[in-house]
């Protein structure tokens, strides 16, 4: 039989999970607990105050901005390739 977790590492492991930006894989994974178990526990707190809207909110702008970051190093790379490739045409 398994483990019994506490209310508490049920609701801190739901609020990772909402509020990282990992994967659900990456959390249980990480807390060495299944995902059977983490999906269960985030469908039965999603009503609760486990995570507060700011905490939600927050998640998405830190998201966003990971995406934008992403795309400004891929653009970066891109120029810096440009650079160098018209570089090259001088000589």
């Amino acid at each position: 039989m398994g483990l019994k977790r506490t209310d508490e590492f049920r609701q801190d492991a739901v609020r990772i999970a909402l509020t990282s930006g990992l994967t659900r894989r990456q959390v249980a994974d990480d807390l060495g607990v299944g995902m059977s178990p983490l999906n269960k526990w985030i469908t039965a707190h999603r009503d609760t105050d486990v995570v507060s809207k700011e905490d939600l909110e927050l998640a998405k702008e830190n998201d966003r901005l990971r995406r934008e970051i992403r795309l400004l190093n891929e653009e970066r790379e891109i120029l810096k390739r440009a650079t160098q490739f018209f570089a090259g045409l001088k000589q």
